[in-house]
């Protein structure tokens, strides 16, 4: 079988090295529901003439016009997958190059193209592109993942010029979309108030979504979008594209609608600050651009791109995960061996499977006994800890529980022995003031010798403990009076500090690929599919508060599934203990509460949330996700986990309206069942002395009766929160 595979895959190669003569050449990228076609006009300009619905009959692609629409005054096809600058183009380019001679025009003519099978269901092709003038080369990535319906597009770009090229742009994907109208819902916020959603019609011109922060580069405007197509889709219907960049550095994803109404959408690194001088037989290769198509509305995507995450690009992503206590919002900086000891112990008796010890552990000289001090220096605090981290990891693992822990690792304080000594590790300015955020500056990692620190911190603190069983990887600044002492080439400074970053969690996944790693940035402030090819999961806000974190948690879930996020119990919000569980229980569960302090109910409700969840995590973690009744517009919120096979589901709804807090009066028409099967509905996550008016009857219902008929979860002022169990009967 690998014989004849092998056989197909080098037939498939040969054929297209060989090609067809430019104007009769065809490219199809496909998925199983969606197609990209690409086009090789008469003169050699590779073009997009169709992506959307795949068509049963591939020979029909043959019949596609080709969108070539001319003006009396210009002769630019405004369709082309990769659009070069400087010479016909009059529209936004995805490469713009100054090339050794000083010609700043690109024209890219199409070679050839190969089509790869690199696994079962995932199909790379590559398009070969050149400069008929210059020895400048462009090969355009299309990774189509068939059974999830995802295309991965990226770009490199290599040249043997007799000197350096300037790059001015250097896009990772460049798409031609048409259709009548456009409405994209983009997101924005700050810290502990991220991923608020705003739906706008696109009009003729350009809109840009973009940042420019470095570091924390999602703390204003993520990099990821819902696009509908002809009118604004709705979680189960419509046209719908949604796109991201998995870049954790300064991106920029434009919309133009050209003069011909066609939308042409252009993602990738920002430009701002970041010419890249690539020399001659050296190649740059942009970061991917990740989307899905569907018919089926915002739903169905986002679905494609949680099951492409688990399998394809999250470590561990079909595996397990632990549920932890923090101990930050219990001790903050103040704190010794005895108290964290004691901690163990609690964490133990509410049930978790480790703790975590956050800020405030190291540094001696300037002692982290708050947030101005210490980072850089990481050797335990020895009046804290006398006794060291190890001593700390036995005592957790004699409690019953793990032991993992907090690090800052791309950051100095100006007060640490780590500025002190290595100034020039430090991005800054020579002649200006410094200007701190958080009080802590960002540590160079475009300079080999500061991954190798930073590799070198987190190896050592794991080498020393074998057994640690975390790392909450945090990120609080961003990029202030950027500048590197040591790089060459000032310009390259925001990406080589992300392929720099890259290159640190490359060699630690290689050594460490199991070790569970929390991607945080003061919140949400770095969550993209470029980072998440390293960490397990992430943290979305900050911001705790149970009735917030439905909105934030709802528009994380169009793009990331629920086993990446991590939601915690906490004493933020005034809700109670039951609706913040139950909010926390739709993603990876932790806690961050001083377990001391809860009564006598509110323990053991606690504790047999916990059972529970370790009953149905699989179901939240790795079921396709419904969303029933948005929480915008809505007195309720409600979604629902459905099991590969449909025979189980978990069902959340909350009380979100705060004005007449009426409650649900009308049943919820469910998704995703199976309307042949029969089901049984439990509530599950009772508080202690109350009970559920639904677990009063055994009804049995059809799948098909609670999707066309549907069912009353009864939230009320008085049952602000339900989660119900369905099982198949």
């Amino acid at each position: 079988m690998k014989f004849i595979l092998l056989l197909l895959v080098s037939i498939t190669l040969i054929a297209s090295a060989v090609g067809s003569a430019p104007g009769d050449t065809q490219i199809t990228i496909e998925t199983q529901h969606t197609a990209l076609v690409i086009r090789v006009s008469k003169d050699g300009d590779p073009t997009i003439i169709h992506l959307g619905k795949r068509l049963q009959n591939g020979a029909d692609y043959a019949l596609l016009p080709d969108n070539e629409k001319r003006g009396e005054d210009y002769t630019k096809i405004y369709n082309s997958a990769y659009t070069p600058a400087g010479g016909r183009n009059l529209l936004e380019p995805a490469l713009q190059v100054s090339h050794a001679d000083g010609n700043p025009s690109s024209d890219l003519k199409y070679v050839r193209h190969e089509t790869q099978h690199v696994a079962d269901d995932v199909v790379l092709t590559t398009v070969f592109l050149k400069d008929p003038q210059y020895p400048f080369e462009v090969k355009l990535f299309y990774k189509a993942y068939q059974n999830e319906d995802v295309i991965e597009q990226w770009s490199s770009i290599r040249h043997t010029e007799k000197k350096t090229v300037r790059l001015q742009k250097y896009a990772s994907a460049n798409l031609y979309i048409p259709a009548q109208n456009y409405y994209l819902t983009h997101f924005h916020g700050d810290w502990a108030r991220e991923m608020n959603p705003e739906e706008i019609p696109l009009t003729s011109g350009l809109k840009v979504l973009d940042t420019k922060l470095g570091t924390r580069t999602d703390l204003f405007q993520p990099p990821s979008f819902l696009l509908s197509l002809n009118k604004p889709a709705e979680e189960e219907t419509g046209e719908v594209i949604a796109g991201t960049l998995a870049w954790s550095g300064n991106y920029q994803i434009q919309f133009e609608v050209d003069p011909l109404r066609n939308l042409r959408l252009i993602a990738g690194i920002n430009p701002y600050a970041s010419e890249y001088m690539l020399a001659p037989e050296k190649e740059f290769v942009t970061p991917a651009f990740l989307f899905t198509y569907s018919t089926a509305g915002k739903g169905q995507a986002s679905r494609n791109l949680h099951r492409w995450a688990r399998k394809h690009r999250i470590p561990q992503g079909e595996g397990n995960r632990l549920t932890l206590l923090n101990n930050w919002e219990a001790t903050y900086f103040d704190f010794n061996e005895e108290k964290l000891t004691t901690l163990f112990k609690d964490g133990k008796k509410l049930g978790v499977d480790l703790f975590l010890l956050d800020d405030g552990w190291f540094a001696n000289k300037y002692p982290r006994n708050d947030d101005h001090t210490g980072l850089g220096d990481w050797q335990e605090n020895k009046q804290k800890l006398p006794h060291g981290l190890g001593y700390l990891v036995k005592e957790a693992e004699r409690a019953g529980i793990k032991f993992g822990i907090w690090l800052e690792p791309e950051m100095v304080s100006p007060k640490s022995e780590l500025y002190e000594k290595h100034p020039d590790w430090v991005i800054k300015l020579p002649n200006r003031s410094e200007y701190y955020f958080r009080n802590q500056l960002v540590l160079d990692l475009s300079n080999p010798k500061v991954q190798e620190f930073v590799y070198g911190v987190v190896d050592g603190i794991l080498t020393k403990n074998p057994t640690l069983g975390y790392i909450k990887w945090d990120c609080n600044a961003v990029i202030y009076n950027a500048f590197s002492a040591t790089n060459p080439n000032p310009s390259h400074l925001f990406v080589e500090y992300v392929q720099g970053l890259y290159k640190v969690m490359e060699k630690l996944r290689a050594k460490y690929p199991t070790l569970p790693l929390m991607l945080c940035s003061g919140g949400g402030g770095r969550v993209d599919y470029g980072a998440l090819k390293y960490f397990t999961e992430f943290w979305p806000s900050d911001n705790t508060d149970g009735l917030e974190r439905i909105f934030i948690q709802w528009n994380y879930s169009y793009f990331f599934p629920a086993i990446a996020t991590c939601n915690h119990i906490t004493d933020w919000g005034k809700q109670s203990i039951k609706f913040r569980t139950d909010v926390a229980m739709m993603g990876k569960m932790g806690y961050d509460i001083v377990v001391s302090k809860l009564d006598e109910k509110e323990l053991a409700f606690s504790q047999q949330a916990l059972q529970t969840y370790s009953r149905v995590k699989d179901i939240i973690w790795k079921g396709d996700l419904f969303r029933l009744t948005s929480p915008y517009g809505n007195d309720l919120a409600s979604l629902m986990y459905v099991s590969e096979k449909q025979d189980k589901a978990l069902w959340f709804s909350y009380l979100v309206g705060n004005r007449y807090r009426d409650g649900s009066r009308a049943p919820i028409k469910l998704k995703g069942l199976n309307p042949e099967k029969k089901y049984k509905i439990q509530e599950v996550n009772v508080y202690p002395g109350t009970n559920s008016p639904i677990n009063r009857t055994q009804t049995i219902y059809s799948g098909d009766y609670l999707m066309t008929v549907g069912f009353n979860p009864s939230v009320d002022s008085r049952r602000e929160s339900v989660v119900l169990e369905i099982t198949e009967n």
